[in-house]
């Protein structure tokens, strides 16, 4: 349920789901604005909800654009267990565009999709190895205001992955905060790749009552 006024919808940004931002979505013109259409549509079939959002501000849309690049390019950490941590993050967070498309993302980049598909209630599930379970916990502790991250939960991922791949793991799950947050505070929701793309629903988190 939305506690906030509709503005926008994500139609205004090439978008088919019916759900409303906190800021209206802007037309996205001019020449850079067709080059990043044309790029986006090329790659995900509609340009999503957020970057209508964010093109009301374009310097901001292209740092993030160019951070998030930065950031798929970061290497020292598997691309799973990433993956299933900025999920995590996304769920607790309450972020549904984020959990959404980074469970679509899963079945382009070839990942364990059932798995995926899991993690809004992985403590409840035995489908996880001990060490993704304490990526899942660890991209939990550090979302927590404050971080509840232990000693005994980083050496048990150091001891696993490596000080690089820790650091890596980190930045990730900082800059899944990040983009979560800006989401769920500007009221873009999810744009329905998954479903697009014939994947399952995503498993409910405990607690949470389903939206239909």
């Amino acid at each position: 349920m939305t506690i906030y006024q509709p503005l926008g919808t994500a139609s205004d940004a090439g978008g088919d789901m019916e759900h409303t931002t906190r800021i209206p979505s802007a037309e996205i013109t001019g020449v850079k604005g067709a080059l990043i259409k044309r790029m986006i549509e090329k790659r995900l079939g509609k340009v999503p909800t957020a970057v209508g959002v964010y093109w009301h501000n374009p310097k901001v849309l292209f740092a993030s654009f160019g951070l998030g690049g930065k950031v798929q390019k970061w290497d020292a950490c598997d691309e799973g267990l990433k993956s299933f941590a900025h999920m995590a993050v996304a769920s607790l967070v309450g972020c549904t565009w984020c959990l959404d498309f980074n469970y679509f993302e899963t079945r382009n980049k070839g990942l364990d999709v059932e798995k995926a598909r899991e993690i809004p209630r992985w403590r409840e599930v035995d489908v996880f190895t001990p060490l993704e379970r304490d990526v899942l916990e660890y991209a939990e502790a550090m979302s927590q205001t404050p971080p509840t991250v232990t000693d005994e939960l980083v050496d048990r991922l150091h001891a696993e992955l490596g000080p690089a791949a820790v650091v890596e793991l980190t930045s990730v799950i900082a800059f899944a905060n990040m983009s979560t947050r800006g989401n769920v505070a500007l009221g873009i929701e999810s744009d329905g790749f998954a479903a697009t793309c014939g994947l399952k629903p995503l498993a409910e988190r405990p607690g949470v009552a389903s939206a239909s």
